[in-house]
């Protein structure tokens, strides 16, 4: 009876002992790993991203466009005459409706869209609802023409707060401003623009300029970006792409 019971008890624990998925298995002396499961979607950035910690020589051009047409077309030719196949662009929901054309080049060109808003106005001065309905009508404008759910956002004029951020976090879309201002919405002149961008380029850097109608002199400005980056060793990447490649420096407020 004593060796019966322990038999039974024996091959009891062994059920068990496979049965536990939060522990090891053993099985035929082998030890066997819990499955882990790694096609649940990443987490969303907290904070506001301005650039990433890398040691590698890669940089991200980003866009904004909220108005004209006057801008965009010579600006998406310079790409692509100069072979830069990896930038961001953030789009305005009014302009993308009236712009569909533009908006769907950029889309077919490989760049990645991110979310201007809708109304060009700061985010902080208005509640959470405003802020909801504000990005939901862009992100559906762009959806619509160009068929991106959008998941970046650029607040428009880089405006936000701590609680604006947390909002637009807990919406699933990851806030992203910018390390190296080109200044070249104040028209400086082209080589102004210019040097500040070469000048202060690091790596891991998300670079602001505009494709806007309000910053044409971005059109005679990034040839030269493009070249005198390339000259220092950088190369180009989406916003995404730095993000999930390096760590994230990110603030709050």
């Amino acid at each position: 009876m004593g060796i019966l019971l322990m038999t039974v008890l024996l091959f009891m624990f062994c059920l068990y002992s496979q049965a536990d998925l939060g522990t090891q298995a053993v099985f035929r002396g082998e030890s066997i790993q819990p499955v882990t499961k790694t096609d649940k979607p990443a987490p969303t950035p907290q904070g506001a991203i301005y650039k990433v910690q890398t040691e590698k020589k890669v940089v991200a051009l980003t866009f904004d466009i909220s108005w004209g047409e006057k801008a965009p077309g010579p600006i998406l030719d310079i790409l692509e005459k100069k072979g830069v196949k990896k930038a961001t662009f953030f789009l305005s929901g009014p302009w993308t409706t009236t712009h569909a054309d533009i908006a769907k080049r950029i889309k077919t060109m490989g760049f990645e869209i991110g979310n201007h808003g809708h109304r060009h106005d700061d985010f902080p001065k208005y509640n959470n609802q405003w802020i909801t309905e504000q990005v939901g009508k862009s992100e559906q404008a762009i959806f619509e023409t160009t068929g991106v759910k959008t998941k970046l956002i650029r607040t428009p004029n880089g405006a936000f707060d701590k609680r604006v951020v947390q909002h637009l976090n807990s919406m699933g879309y990851t806030v992203v401003q910018w390390h190296t201002d080109s200044l070249d919405w104040m028209r400086p002149g082209p080589d102004k623009i210019v040097e500040r961008v070469v000048s202060r380029a690091v790596p891991g850097d998300i670079i602001l300029m505009h494709a806007s109608d309000s910053a044409l002199q971005t059109i005679d400005a990034l040839p030269r970006i493009i070249d005198n980056l390339r000259k220092k060793g950088f190369e180009f990447m989406t916003v995404s792409e730095l993000i999930a490649g390096a760590g994230v420096n990110s603030k709050q407020e």
